[in-house]
């Protein structure tokens, strides 16, 4: 896997490509002849997401490549060993793209013959900036095969650095070459269905609502590759998204209606995630705990069973996420969320001014944290008291979640209620937190003692646990002292 970043540059056929002498030292230009099958399914569902899935014949990188959205000039590309077989994807691949074709057939439903030359610019061994100058004939499959040929130009960054890449395009640019539109040689050749989204008046609360939907569910599915590879934070990142949108559509419901059973299904799928996430935290915690102690102070077993065993359970926890990602359950509900985007219910007050009704909601978001803290205090009993505590630090989150999507709508004081918003959930999530690693500690010093090993270090670890948790309690009405007065100003 790596990340692509280059420059592309339409040109005109009678194109050289400038002299880039003084930039570097240059090599080439090399010739090579490049053929590319581009697979998608037959309504084009990978291209209208910007995803790129091809078979590679020619040059040095021959193969499958796999190209997926990741952020503006740079793409993720993942790349698998070529196959002989033409019209079966490999697996690997087949996997990484099931939200976007969620059952249906790939097909080959293009090819690129590319004569391609080649020159590079190196410092000595290293090579800093590929300049790619192809002639490409390109033909689209169907009832009636179609051939469109052109010529472009591409400058891509290796191990060089971003101002290098930008001399470059500087000369390309003055030899005549035009910043390319498309994003890929596929995007000039097949004309992909737009991903549907609702035509909302700017201004309304429906506009802005809709607006922090699409860009959430867009959020999601670019998590879902990262999760099936199992790659550092995609889990967490999978699951803020899919509590954003939940979150959202519980805050905004004047806006957007009948999102009830829609918000079900993302707790469904927040669920699912969890799991492995909560493994991924704790794991990483004890970790850091066990490395911060003296190694006279680390005795039996410990770092098997609190780092490796756990680390073994979430390997077994990312292969039932897998299994969801791929069940017809998760389809139907990333189905809902298009249809969500594209047409949202609208309720009387999405045709108001974002300004007015929105921020009603994000006080009235503020106030249910405020109530909600107020039952809590209210209650004798510290078991119920610590669950009503959760609740609390789950409303903060959710005023959180609601000024965050209001402040490109409502600027300044939305940025400001999320901090604090942030501030109250945090302390109480670390009040949590150490009460559920002091009962998971727990829990596994059972487990080592039946086993007859050593559970000293288990007992240091809980003591450092209750001490984080008691700090975080005591730290609590201060900070909700601090937040309040803050907001007040705000609000």
């Amino acid at each position: 896997m790596g990340i692509e970043i280059e420059d592309k540059f339409d040109v005109p056929p009678e194109f050289e490509v400038p002299d880039l002498t003084g930039l570097a030292e240059v090599t080439g230009p090399k010739t090579f002849q490049l053929v590319a099958l581009y697979y998608d399914t037959p309504d084009l569902r990978l291209a209208s997401r910007g995803v790129t899935l091809r078979r590679r014949r020619g040059g040095s990188d021959a193969g499958w490549h796999l190209k997926l959205p990741k952020a503006k000039g740079v793409r993720q590309e993942i790349t698998h060993p070529l196959t002989r077989s033409t019209k079966i994807v490999p697996a690997e691949l087949a996997e990484l793209v099931r939200a976007y074709t969620r059952g249906a057939e790939l097909q080959v439903v293009a090819e690129l013959d590319t004569r391609r030359s080649v020159t590079v610019l190196r410092d000595g061994e290293t090579r800093l900036v590929e300049i790619a100058d192809d002639r490409v004939k390109g033909t689209v499959f169907g009832a009636e095969p179609t051939v469109v040929r052109w010529r472009e130009v591409e400058a891509e960054l290796l191990d060089g650095d971003l101002k290098q890449l930008a001399k470059v395009g500087k000369r390309l640019r003055k030899a005549g070459a035009t910043p390319s539109a498309a994003t890929s040689k596929l995007g000039k050749l097949l004309e992909p269905p737009a991903v549907p989204r609702a035509a909302l008046e700017p201004g309304t609360a429906g506009h802005t609502v809709a607006g922090f939907l699409s860009a959430q569910v867009a959020a999601l599915l670019s998590q879902d590759p990262r999760v099936r590879r199992a790659e550092e934070d995609a889990v967490h990142q999978m699951r803020v998204a899919a509590r954003r949108l939940r979150s959202a559509l519980k805050a905004f419901k004047p806006v957007v209606r009948d999102t009830a059973e829609l918000q079900e299904e993302l707790r469904w799928l927040g669920g699912v995630l969890g799991e492995v996430r909560d493994l991924e935290v704790i794991r990483a915690r004890f970790g850091r705990e066990l490395a911060g102690l003296a190694p006279e102070l680390v005795v039996g077993p410990i770092q098997r069973r609190l780092c490796d065993d756990l680390g073994k359970r979430e390997q077994e926890g990312y292969g039932r996420i897998r299994e969801t990602l791929s069940g017809d359950r998760y389809y139907a509900l990333l189905d809902a969320l298009d249809a969500l985007v594209a047409e949202p219910k609208l309720g009387k007050a999405a045709a108001g001014p974002a300004e007015d009704r929105l921020g009603d909601i994000a006080e009235a978001t503020w106030k249910r944290v405020t109530r909600t803290y107020d039952a809590a205090r209210a209650i004798t009993d510290p078991e119920h008291r610590e669950i009503a505590m959760h609740d609390v630090r789950k409303a903060a989150k959710r005023a959180r979640y609601t000024a965050e999507a209001l402040r490109g709508t409502l600027g300044k004081p939305m940025a400001k209620l999320a901090k604090h918003a942030e501030a109250v959930q945090e302390v109480l999530g670390a009040h949590v937190d150490g009460v559920v690693a002091q009962e998971r500690l727990a829990e596994e010093a059972q487990s080592a003692r039946e086993a007859g090993e050593d559970t000293f270090t288990y007992g240091l670890l809980i003591g450092l646990e209750r001490g984080a948790a008691e700090r975080a309690h005591e730290e609590f009405p201060e900070v909700w002292a601090e937040t309040v007065e803050a907001v007040r100003k705000i609000l």
